[in-house]
């Protein structure tokens, strides 16, 4: 099969990986030039999208990073676009449209479970756009469309739980974080194109929701640091489930945050 990518950071580059390893075509898209030796790379602005020069294609995943993290640069990046994206894409016989959004649609706020039976309702600027991209894509392809809502996404780097160790004393109420490796996602996007009968939407979490000072304190009992005080038992946050991954035969190869934290601090050291 002939897959495409648009939008091709981190993540996107993994899946090509996996997908061109088994056999498939690939053509990336991005907003500059990016190193790899596997795949057709296209420098393009989204906004202008031009498809008709390159064969078939039969999976799309997209996977943008917006131009800045204010609602303009959502706004600009995940709606603005989808214009020019479905109209370069008419031409082409697509069976799946794999598209990347974020738990960030859900509203839930003081500790609340959220899994694929919950309904979106985001509450900040930001939320709200990215609902929008998703009802966007699924109007457009209706059967052929699958959100993706990772929560927070870990595995390269451990410099800003570092940083977050070095610089709280104190921690004001219990908050609930949510994580899933990048390379399990990659996993799992990859995974889908073999799915005959996919869900609309999947919630992408390792399923291990917990308190954010808790973390911190991890990190800082691993580091000899000051452990930080608790100011208050209030909660808030989400504690988020993959109800519809955990029902798939996909099995997570880092169901344990800490195992993959310990290894990126010895790997640091």
């Amino acid at each position: 099969m002939h897959i495409l990518f648009i939008g091709y950071g981190k993540t996107s580059q993994r899946v090509a990986k996996q997908l061109f390893q088994q056999g498939h075509q690939i053509t990336t898209i991005s907003r500059t030039a990016k190193p790899q030796d596997f795949a057709t790379h296209l420098i393009q602005d989204i906004h202008q999208l031009d498809l008709s020069q390159i064969t078939p294609v039969d999976i799309v995943y997209v996977l943008l990073s917006p131009t800045s993290s204010t609602p303009e640069g959502y706004q600009a990046t995940f709606v603005d676009a989808i214009p020019a994206m479905q109209k370069a894409l008419q031409a082409h016989p697509v069976k799946k449209v794999i598209v990347v959004s974020s738990t960030r649609v859900y509203g839930e706020q003081v500790g609340e479970r959220v899994d694929d039976a919950s309904v979106p309702k985001p509450i900040d600027a930001q939320g709200e756009i990215l609902r929008q991209m998703e009802l966007l894509w699924q109007a457009a392809y209706p059967e052929q469309s699958i959100i993706i809502r990772p929560t927070g996404i870990y595995g390269a780097s451990v410099a800003r739980m570092v940083k977050l160790a070095q610089q709280t004393s104190t921690y004001p109420n219990i908050h609930y974080s949510n994580r899933i490796h990048i390379e399990d996602l990659a996993r799992f996007l990859a995974h889908l194109i073999h799915v005959e009968h996919p869900k609309s939407s999947y919630i992408v979490t390792n399923n291990q929701p917990i308190p954010l000072h808790e973390i911190i304190q991890w990190f800082q009992q691993q580091l000899e640091l000051p452990v930080l005080v608790l100011e208050s038992d209030v909660v808030s946050g989400k504690r988020i489930y993959a109800s519809n991954m955990q029902q798939m035969d996909f099995e997570l190869q880092h169901p344990d945050c800490f195992e993959d934290y310990s290894a990126l601090l010895l790997k640091n050291d």
